[in-house]
Formats: structure tokens, sequence, C-alpha cells
């Protein structure tokens, strides 16, 4: 890979770094919010809807847009919408006479940027000239871990040193890595997966694919086992274990994200040894045994190794399928990688919200929510049993 698409994909593994500070960095704020500003669980449960909703409806609409007006000024303006979002997360609750619409207000605006970056990411990475791009969509996404786990632990270092009253001035320096990836998206070279020879599928052809609806139905079942677990981490610790906030961050999402970064660094550096197929498959019954042991065994011990084990367990299934659709389906192109990111932040919004409001119906028992989610994990699982031979068959071409 010559140097300067080594910029461009330093700058696409900064991109999933972004959308870590979008998804995870709101989370760890939810009880000052309910302390701060009075607002419920439900209405907390609200923003993690709307954050992943408008990700979607993005998804849903850049398939029709991203390629007319280029991969460039699309992630140039997801950008400048995460790095707006954060800024003004630290502004408008205090002006506005209604805290939680000015919350809300930053939300709407940094999930515009969340979504654009989850639909360009990942096929501005496999147009790069690279060998192995398996390993290489794997080694991508374990970025967005580590940007998970750096999240969790400078906020909770800062938290520590400044107080949780000061977060205003954290979430000001996390709207300056939006920034400063714009800058270095601007100046490296950006290829685009089909070309007027080999233009990619429309609607109607992915549609016609029988291999396409398992690969949404995966991705959608990839985000919500992620993410039932992985957006309530800190409160479950805080609130659930009945520890404090510092150590609940700590060892709930820092552990996780370090754990789901861990599982695709794994299949990153040794990806060609391992069976793709085998591994998702074991994952998602250790996805499960981990929502189970979270849900059922009241011991807090025992219920942060099983948000770590979930980490672990979630992190190859989101990279796995995209590597799965690019195989079986190779003329998919950007509309293909919209809709399957449309599917992922279906899932991402289904999740958590499902765990949340069954949570809030059994008087805020989180861990009745997470254990309805479970079907995700168990649906994820039929998939890759089921749905085997039909992603065989679309892969040689035969599928009818």
């Amino acid at each position: 890979m010559t140097q300067n698409y080594k910029r461009t994909t330093f700058a696409c593994f900064a991109g999933y770094i972004v959308q870590a500070v979008v998804n995870n960095f709101v989370p760890l704020l939810f009880v000052t919010f309910q302390s701060s500003y009075g607002i419920s669980l439900s209405k907390i449960t609200a923003l993690i809807s709307v954050n992943f909703a408008v990700q979607l409806i993005v998804d849903m609409l850049s398939a029709g847009f991203v390629d007319k007006i280029g991969y460039r000024t699309s992630i140039l303006a997801a950008h400048f919408f995460s790095c707006a979002g954060l800024i003004l997360l630290t502004v408008l609750p205090k002006v506005m006479n209604d805290a939680f619409s000015g919350i809300l207000i930053s939300v709407f605006l940094y999930a515009i940027g969340g979504g654009l970056i989850e639909v360009l990411i990942s096929p501005i990475m496999e147009a790069c000239p690279t060998e192995n791009k398996e390993k290489a969509m794997s080694l991508l996404h374990s970025f967005y871990c580590w940007g998970h786990a750096g999240v969790v632990l400078t906020s909770t270092a800062f938290f520590a040193a400044f107080g949780i009253g000061n977060w205003k001035i954290l979430c000001l320096i996390w709207a300056l890595i939006p920034l400063l990836n714009a800058v270095l998206f601007a100046v490296s070279p950006i290829n685009t997966l089909t070309s007027e020879d080999a233009p990619g599928l429309t609607f109607k052809e992915l549609f016609a694919l029988k291999a396409f609806w398992i690969l949404m139905l995966m991705m959608t079942c990839a985000g919500a086992s992620e993410q039932a677990v992985s957006q309530w981490a800190s409160v479950f610790a805080e609130k659930g274990l009945g520890i404090t906030k510092t150590a609940g961050d700590l060892a709930g999402p820092m552990c996780f994200a370090l754990l789901m970064g861990l599982s695709r660094l794994i299949y990153g550096k040794y990806g060609e040894k391992l069976n793709l197929d085998a591994f998702m498959k074991y994952s998602t019954v250790l996805c499960m045994v981990s929502y189970l042991c979270i849900s059922l065994i009241p011991n807090p011990v025992i219920g942060l190794i099983g948000c770590a084990a979930t980490g672990f367990s979630v992190g190859i299934l989101w990279p796995g399928t995209f590597s799965k659709a690019a195989v079986a389906i190779k003329r998919g192109g950007t509309a293909m990688f919209a809709l399957l990111a449309l599917a992922g932040d279906l899932g991402c919004f289904s999740g958590p919200s499902l765990a949340g409001y069954i949570s809030d119906a059994f008087g805020g028992n989180l861990r009745i929510g997470i254990l309805f989610a479970i079907v995700f994990p168990f649906m994820m699982l039929c998939c890759l049993v089921f749905g085997k031979k039909l992603l065989k068959k679309a892969r040689t071409g035969n599928e009818t």
C-alpha cells in the first residue's frame, strides 16, 4: 500500500474513533443528566433511541446521495455534524428552557455524523488497495473498540481528577477529534468501490437476493446484541450492581470495549488461520451465556464478568457480517454497505431500546431488560446455521 493510502487507512481508523465518541460518551453522563436535569429513565432511553434512529434514517437516505455528491464531501459532512453536535451539547441544555430538548437537538446532530460515518468508512476502507480484505475490515472495526475504551478511560480519569461537573470541558476536547480527522480526510486519496465499467447492484437487484436479506437480519442482530449491553453497561454497573461510578465505568463499559477490540484484533491478525463462520457461531453462544450471567446471577463480580464477556462475544459479529457480505455479493457497492449499516443501526436502536423499555416496565430493573434482549444473539445464531448454504450459493453466483 502506498504512503498516501496509508494516510487514508489511518483516517478510516480515526473515523471509527469518532463513531465511538458519538455513541459512548453521552451514556457515561446518563446518571448525571438524571440528577442534574431531573430526566427520567424513559427519557434517557429516548436519547439512545433518537441517536440510533437518526443514524438509521441517514443510512437509508445516504444510499441515494453518497455516490452523487462523492465519498469525500459526504465524509467531511459526517465529521462536521459530529463536531457540531458535541459542541452544542455543552451549550443548548443551559440556554434552552427545557434542558432535555437541548440534549436531544445535540444528539440529533451528532447522530447524523455517526450515521454517515457508519455508511462510509467501511466502503472507503474496502476500496483501498489492501491484500486481505477480511483482516483489514476486522482491524478497522477494532478501532471502534479502542475508541470506546479510550472514551471510557479518559472520561473516567478526567471525572476523577476534575469532577463530573466539568463534563462540558471534556466534551469540547472530544469535539476536536472529528475536526482534526476531517482535515486528514480532506488531504487523503479516496477510491470508490464501483466504476462505470462495473456498476454496483441496484436496490431492486439487491432486494431480489435471498442472501441479502439474511445478511440484513444478521446485521440487525449484531448491532442489537452489542448495544443492548454496551449502552446500559455504565448504568447497570453503577445502579444495578451498587458500585461507584468510577469503578462501574472501568469495570463495565471499558472492559466491554477492550475485550470487543481484542476479539476483532485476534481475527485481524490471525484471520487467514481462523474459520470466520465457526468464530461467529461460537461467539453468539458465548453472547447468550453472558446475557444469562448478567440477568440471572445476582452477584456483582459475575455481572461484570458477563458484561466483559459480552464485549468479546459480539466483537466479530459486525465486521464478520460485513466481510461475509463483501464476499457473497461482489457488486454490492455503496448501496449494499449503506443498507447493511441501516440494518446494523436498526439493531443498535432496537437492542438498547428494548432493554430500556422492558427495564422501565419492571421498575428500572435492567437485568430483566437485558434478559429479554437475548433474542438477538439467538436469531444471529439461527442465521449463521440456517443461512450458510444460501450465502454460499450467492458467492458462487447460483442463487435463484
